[in-house]
């Protein structure tokens, strides 16, 4: 963000975001909305998923991919300067899996 990379930065924002939606805690069979929640017990805290680096890093590698799928959708749509942008996030998307 320092360096004016706005569009580095939003990417690194988003990659986060996928990541943190992958560790939210797994849906639970609803219940009954009759059913009364006590605040108190510590029933309302769920643990949420922590993510292996494998786990990561095929996430990284999947959000790589849509936008590269996405860049080839908007090139057959003719639409150049979207498909450029989008697989320059799929690089950079792609520059984290290195490391």
């Amino acid at each position: 963000m320092k360096l004016g990379r706005k569009g580095e930065a939003a990417l690194l924002r988003e990659l986060i975001g996928a990541i943190d939606n992958e560790e939210a805690a797994p849906r639970r069979a609803e219940q009954a909305s009759l059913v009364r929640h006590n605040f108190r017990s510590g029933s309302a805290e769920v643990e949420r998923r922590v993510l292996g680096k494998d786990q990561v890093r095929g996430l990284l590698l999947s959000e790589a991919e849509k936008r590269e799928q996405a860049a080839a959708e908007f090139t057959r749509l003719g639409k150049a300067e979207a498909a450029d942008a989008l697989r320059t996030e799929a690089q950079l998307a792609r520059r984290y899996l290195e490391e």
